[in-house]
């Protein structure tokens, strides 16, 4: 997935997966997924998605700061 925001591009398939985050099973309406990604010019951002009732009913890119990323990798 691809995503410009604040005119930075935000694309899965450039960056470096980091960590993956998986809430609930497969095929739960409430459970959503968070991956955390790097960009080559060293921005993060997380690539999420999820069931109909979860926190991510859409495929959306969000960005993270970098002072966030620490504190995301230690609460997931």
């Amino acid at each position: 997935m691809k995503k410009i925001i604040c005119k930075k591009e935000y694309d899965t398939e450039t960056a470096t997966l980091i960590k993956t985050y998986s809430y609930g099973v497969l095929g739960d309406p409430k459970g959503y997924e968070e991956d955390l990604y790097q960009t080559p010019e060293g921005l993060y951002f997380l690539h999420v998605g999820g069931g109909a009732e979860s926190i991510y009913p859409e495929e959306d890119i969000k960005r993270l700061a970098k002072t966030k990323k620490d504190e995301w990798i230690k609460n997931h």
